[in-house]
């Protein structure tokens, strides 16, 4: 395997010249330049990248950090991400911070190590002055920080709204709320969205708010629970892994969905459409999110401008089994 010793004795030139040539870093004349590069190809010469990357401190390589992997919300985010930054010739490096912030920063210490050239972030357990102390680019996807930093997300308050007025519509009127972790914005966006909305119909009731963090054990026991003790006909949960929960433990107290109780979702994710019945869910445009955050940040990498900084989402009712109009009683 050629090394570049051997290209500088083939160009005739100095090792100190190739290296400049490669990194297009410092003056060399265009004669020059083009007998290393004939060297270069002659010799089939393929450059040491980790070399490379401690002279340039760059690696054409992002982070991303996700909460959860197992939520299958993420594994499309995920791809989204890796499709459009491989167009641009940027490598990814995934890192599943289990919601725990101090595993999250002992990430962000790595990826600063590998000198990546910019990092996406999908969680909010770090302070904005941490974030703010990067020496990268870094862009916010699904659960903004604040509008320091370029973002994507969807229309969190907005969903949650419509789906509770979907379950008021189609006639629940004691309708819980499943909500996830507090600590979470989108997650506090959609119980806002859900308690504005109540209080508009004048159904609000804090009794019928659950806490389920986004798992689907805990909600399932959770709701077995309220169903114990509450009168609940229609049931709004904050991601669609909650939703399946809920799901589970309606039908194993023997009630029937949608005719005794009802229940949507939120994310869209494929998994709600092999459930029996099929929920009913607010769809984000994930993967659209997760290739616009990548775009955002490779633009800022780059140096160019950005047209648009924060991007807020549509998203749109997916009616399914789970909620079928004239099913309620």
């Amino acid at each position: 395997m050629a090394t570049i010793r051997d290209v500088a004795k083939l160009a005739g030139v100095s090792v100190a010249t190739v290296s400049r040539v490669l990194n297009q870093n410092g003056y060399v004349n265009e004669e020059t330049e083009k007998r290393v590069r004939q060297a270069i190809e002659q010799l089939n010469y393929k450059p040491n990248e980790v070399a490379r990357t401690l002279f340039k401190k760059t690696s054409k390589t992002i982070g991303l950090i996700v909460p959860d992997i197992s939520n299958p919300f993420f594994p499309e985010l995920v791809r989204a991400v890796e499709d459009v930054t491989n167009i641009y010739d940027y490598t990814v490096i995934l890192c599943n911070s289990d919601e725990k912030i101090e595993k999250e920063k002992e990430y962000i210490e790595v990826l600063k190590q590998k000198y990546v050239d910019g990092i996406i972030l999908t969680t909010n357990q770090l302070e904005l002055a941490e974030v703010s102390e990067l020496d990268v680019p870094v862009v916010v996807l699904d659960r903004p920080l604040n509008h320091s930093f370029p973002s994507v997300i969807a229309d969190n308050y907005g969903g949650a709204r419509l789906a509770t007025r979907h379950l008021y519509e189609i006639g629940c009127r004691r309708i819980a709320h499943i909500q996830g972790p507090l600590h979470v914005v989108n997650a506090v966006e959609r119980f806002k969205g859900y308690r504005d909305e109540m209080q508009e119909l004048g159904l609000w009731d804090e009794d019928l708010v659950i806490l389920g963090n986004y798992q689907l054990n805990q909600t399932k026991e959770a709701v077995l629970q309220a169903l114990k003790e509450h009168e609940i006909d229609g049931i709004f949960a904050g991601n669609d892994v909650m939703a399946v929960g809920a799901l589970k433990a309606v039908q194993q107290l023997g009630l029937r969905v949608p005719e005794d109780v009802a229940i949507i979702g939120y994310d869209g994710i494929p998994l709600t459409e092999m459930t029996t019945p099929e929920l009913s869910t607010i769809s984000q445009p994930i993967y659209e999110m997760g290739a616009i955050a990548a775009r955002l940040l490779v633009k800022k990498i780059e140096g160019q401008p950005l047209e648009q900084i924060h991007h807020v989402l549509p998203v749109k009712l997916v009616q399914r089994q789970s909620t079928s109009k004239g099913e309620k009683k």
